[in-house]
């Protein structure tokens, strides 16, 4: 089989769907601390940016659609997730379980105001073969 070139550079954004743009704004910026880098409009939606990613949350009714949360998770990377986690239990996030320990990375599971997966992630091996 041939190879095929691709034309996709990079990944833009990762989209997520809430319920209220208000409320996700509170979480994405107020508890974690993430920039707004862009309002949509009339408030139906807007983006936070990661550093080298940008999430997107829409506000699903606003947009003729029925909500419901995304099936897939976004890992943030930070330099500790035992730290990382303690700060945003203060802030009032839940956790789902204890943190898990794979062998080579730290992770810690939790959801967004509406359900929406997302990780504290830190790799602290290296990657086979680097």
């Amino acid at each position: 089989m041939a190879a095929i070139r691709s034309t996709i550079e990079r990944t833009d954004f990762v989209f997520r769907p809430v319920t209220s743009f208000a409320k996700a704004e509170e979480f994405y910026s107020g508890i974690l601390g993430l920039e707004c880098s862009a309002r949509y409009g009339t408030d139906f939606g807007g983006e936070f940016d990661t550093g080298n990613l940008t999430i997107q949350v829409i506000d699903s009714a606003k947009i003729g659609r029925e909500f419901a949360p995304s099936g897939g998770a976004i890992a943030l990377h930070v330099d500790d997730v035992a730290v990382a986690r303690a700060e945003l239990e203060d802030r009032g996030v839940r956790f789902k379980g204890e943190t898990i320990d794979s062998g080579v990375c730290h992770q810690a599971i939790f959801e967004d105001q509406d359900g929406n997966t997302l990780i504290l992630h830190n790799r602290y091996a290296p990657p086979a073969g680097a």
